[in-house]
């Protein structure tokens, strides 16, 4: 429950930070160590998901670490070597505790380095603009009370779900103990990766899902570096407000998707929303900055 809780407000805060242009410079290397942070937290959540070896958690791992055998010539070596012999069993489980016990530390360094670029390059606000030291709001109290309010809010709902709805997000059938001879109808994995699943899922051949699944990933590194934006906030640009809620929509269908079955309609859908998620930083590198131009033209021209 702790982690779930967790997932929503990093998700919240890369969402918040894609919305407020927060990767554009001088907070190119704030951006990327977030994004960091963000996908050894994934695969942190995923280590310990396998760890209580229900029948979800088995079969979970054994879909997710086959992956690997898409990659040419090498693959299988390293399915292997994950595995820690020809299939999930016991040196796996050993292997994913150890890792997931040790990458918290690695998260924990990482924030560090987070905090103290972020202490460098400044926090941006909603309007993204410079600010003199005489314009800027003093942490205390302003922001200690904002942060309090969000605190209590926060525990109040947290609270509500471990003492009322404790079993809510637990799938039913990862409480029966792992089989490798029983499959299960339809394997889902947590709902943090729900929307890289169904990008992953949405392509036929198995070495082009996990290609695209990696894009995926690595257009959000890419992020800084292939937008040039005059103006950085979305608060002047009615399109970028508009790309922004589309992209999120976008992402909660993914993940809707990801939890149906693989079958029409929902894998065409799942396409289609593929092609719309890598829309969004295209729009963001070609069309904004081409519709930026074509409105300064006209003003200058005027």
């Amino acid at each position: 429950m702790a982690l779930l809780f967790f997932f929503i407000c990093v998700y919240i805060h890369v969402f918040r930070g894609l919305y407020y242009n927060s990767y554009i410079t001088p907070r190119e290397l704030l951006w990327n160590l977030g994004v960091t942070i963000l996908i050894v937290m994934i695969l942190t959540a995923f280590l310990g998901y396998v760890l209580p070896w229900g029948q979800m958690s088995f079969w979970a791992a054994t879909v997710i670490t086959s992956l690997f055998s898409a990659i040419p010539v090498i693959g299988e070596y390293i399915v292997i070597w994950l595995w820690g012999g020809f299939s999930v069993d016991n040196a796996t489980l050993n292997r994913f505790f150890s890792l997931h016990y040790l990458l918290p530390f690695v998260i924990a360094l990482l924030s560090l380095i987070h905090v103290a670029v972020l202490h460098e390059s400044g926090s941006s606000n909603p309007l993204n603009i410079a600010l003199s030291v005489s314009n800027k709001v003093p942490f205390h109290p302003y922001f200690i009370f904002k942060d309090l309010l969000g605190i209590i809010f926060f525990l109040i709902v947290f609270c509500y779900a471990v003492f009322f709805k404790p079993d809510s997000i637990i799938d039913p059938i990862n409480n029966v103990p792992a089989n490798p001879l029983v499959t299960p109808t339809h394997i889902v994995p947590e709902w943090y990766f729900l929307p890289f699943y169904a990008i992953l899922r949405s392509i036929p051949n198995k070495l082009g899902g996990v290609i695209t699944l990696g894009l995926a990933l690595v257009v959000l590194f890419l992020l800084p570096f292939i937008t040039n934006n005059v103006f950085k906030g979305s608060f002047f640009e009615i399109s970028k407000t508009i790309l922004f809620w589309s992209f999120l929509s976008v992402c909660v269908l993914l993940g809707w998707i990801g939890f149906k079955p693989i079958e029409d309609p929902y894998l065409m859908l799942g396409q289609m929303l593929t092609v719309l998620y890598f829309f969004y930083f295209f729009s963001l590198a070609v069309i904004v900055p081409f519709l930026q131009a074509y409105s300064f033209k006209n003003v200058f021209s005027k």
